[in-house]
């Protein structure tokens, strides 16, 4: 049987698609209220976004570089969402 495999769709930027990455893994999600992004704290999600980093990284972007960036956002999204915090 032939199968196909869906591929995200074209980012601009090597942050956007690693967001993307996280999101499609449930490693992040976003503030219903603000738009800024959460971490969930999920290591189960977090992995999986680095095997997709890996296993399917943008064109012209090794394995490294990709897990590498979806690291460096990671390391860039706290878990609150700064302007909840201010109205509390």
């Amino acid at each position: 049987m032939l199968t196909t495999r869906e591929r995200r769709p074209a980012m601009r930027t090597l942050r956007g698609w690693a967001i993307q990455v996280l999101q499609e893994a449930g490693a992040i999600h976003e503030c219903d209220e603000h738009g800024w992004m959460q971490d969930h704290g999920d290591p189960h999600a977090r992995e999986r976004a680095f095997d997709i980093a890996r296993g399917d990284p943008p064109s012209g972007i090794s394995p490294d570089a990709a897990a590498a960036e979806v690291l460096d956002v990671l390391n860039s999204i706290g878990d609150t969402c700064p302007e909840c915090l201010q109205a509390k």
